[in-house]
């Protein structure tokens, strides 16, 4: 009898550390970047424990749930749930994998506003907070930073908080982690659909620089640059232009690129210094001076099609090559 119990515990005997061995010969090498599938199986109150297929449940920080502010893991995750997590870190001491949906979405959002910036899109995106520099947003999640000096609203930047944006891409730099936007340019290049250069617009002076004044045309602004007043010699803006003025003035540049509209009250002149010395005659006559202007860039783009049309093949050709070397 004691023979035949010692026989069956020595056919059915499996120690811990065979038991351990085996889980080792097939377990699974988890390294921090992958990214494993994992189902949840318990909640915790500072996040949760995933079965990723290792020995030791991996946990997941709840602050690493997502890209956005998360107060109770529930919001993110339900029990038995199965998703993809990012391993963020080797094994603890006990064995146990930290993980990460943050990351992930991290990631993709990068990859999500860099097809956008490719795509020259508009985006639109409500400012959360404003700073001595410009206004702070948020763009699939990432934090992006419009600078004040592309910000086209009348009212302060305080007062943009809570609002919704148009918004172009200036820079998308992940290594840098520097997301920057530009508002004029989004509206600047809406405007421009109806813009075109030679066009007489009514505007308002809404600020006076040094170098000029900037007009807004329709809740856009271009500048007046202060070589694009007047034929003659201006000292200084402040002594032409009010705040607040209203001016007929001719569209010379449209840059969609720049996010700039570039204006001239010097080509509606009827004579040099009219804007100096008779400010009226040179609104009446704007149309008039315009149509000249127009004539004036059509007829120059004509030369320029015959001038080159003049070029032989050959002298053609050889100015190719002497590009090339150069």
């Amino acid at each position: 009898m004691v023979s035949q119990k010692k026989t069956a515990t020595k056919e059915i005997g499996f120690t811990h550390e065979d038991f351990a061995a085996l889980l080792d010969k097939y377990d699974y090498h988890f390294s921090p970047g992958d990214i494993v599938p994992g189902t949840v199986f318990s909640m915790e109150p500072k996040g949760a424990l995933i079965d990723i297929g290792a020995k030791t449940a991996a946990f997941i920080p709840i602050q690493e749930m997502s890209i956005n502010r998360v107060d109770d893991p529930v919001e993110v995750l339900q029990p038995n749930e199965t998703r993809e997590f990012f391993i963020l870190t080797d094994e603890n001491e006990d064995g146990q994998l930290t993980l990460s949906i943050r990351r992930i979405e991290y990631m993709r959002a990068w990859e999500r506003v860099r097809q956008l910036q490719a795509e020259d899109a508009t985006v639109r995106a409500n400012v959360f907070a404003t700073n001595r520099g410009g206004a702070l947003v948020r763009i699939e999640g990432l934090r992006g930073f419009i600078p004040g000096s592309h910000i086209s609203a009348r009212e302060a930047k305080e007062d943009l908080v809570g609002q919704e944006l148009p918004l172009k891409f200036l820079e998308v730099d992940e290594e840098r982690n520097r997301l920057v936007l530009s508002h004029r340019r989004a509206l600047v290049e809406r405007k421009m659909h109806g813009l075109e250069v030679g066009q007489v617009v009514t505007g308002t002076v809404r600020g006076i620089k040094p170098y000029g004044a900037f007009i807004d045309i329709g809740g856009v602004s271009g500048l007046l640059h202060i070589s694009e007043i007047s034929h003659d010699h201006i000292d200084t803006p402040h002594s032409v232009f009010n705040v607040n003025d209203e001016l007929k003035v001719m569209i010379i540049d449209l840059d969609a690129n720049r996010g700039r509209i570039s204006l001239s009250t010097k080509q509606l002149e009827p004579e040099p210094g009219d804007m100096l010395k008779n400010r009226q005659i040179v609104f009446e006559k704007a149309e008039e001076m315009a149509e000249k202007y127009r004539q004036k860039l059509l007829a120059e783009a004509q030369e320029k099609v015959v001038d080159e049309a003049d070029i032989p093949p050959a002298l053609d050709e050889e100015m190719a090559i002497a590009a090339t070397e150069d």
